[in-house]
């Protein structure tokens, strides 16, 4: 996934982000639907800036590190607002993910090891069986 600015460009058309992301056109309407995203529109042509883009990319980020598209709409929304508040936010947020993440290790880890021991636990009672 190449994320630079292909050619320096500031304009880009709907399916130029969708293909250079590897996402659907469908996807990027949505997010604009939501209110993540506001292209200037040129009849019914979608005309996406740089800024568009670099909303895109903190969207697919987001979603790729499991965040909503509420708490990604909430830290998008103080974009353009004082680099502190943002900081604070995105702190907050990482902060709750992480604990979630670490909750979900724990718990696959546990399952994990029973699942062993039940494999175990089997492997000795067909030894004993045969």
């Amino acid at each position: 996934m190449n994320h630079a600015a292909p050619d320096n460009r500031d304009l880009f058309a709907i399916a130029d982000l969708a293909k250079e992301f590897g996402i659907s056109t469908r996807a990027i309407r949505f997010y604009e639907a939501k209110g993540l995203l506001s292209p200037e529109r040129v009849g019914a042509t979608r005309i996406f800036r740089r800024r568009d883009r670099a909303r895109l990319i903190l969207i697919l980020r987001g979603k790729r590190l499991g965040f909503s598209l509420r708490d990604i709409s909430d830290y998008l929304s103080l974009y353009d607002a004082d680099r502190n508040q943002q900081v604070h936010l995105l702190t907050a947020k990482v902060d709750e993910r992480l604990a979630s993440l670490e909750a979900q290790l724990q718990d696959l880890q546990t399952t994990i090891k029973e699942l062993r021991e039940i494999r175990k636990l089997a492997g000795e009672r067909l030894g004993k069986a045969g």
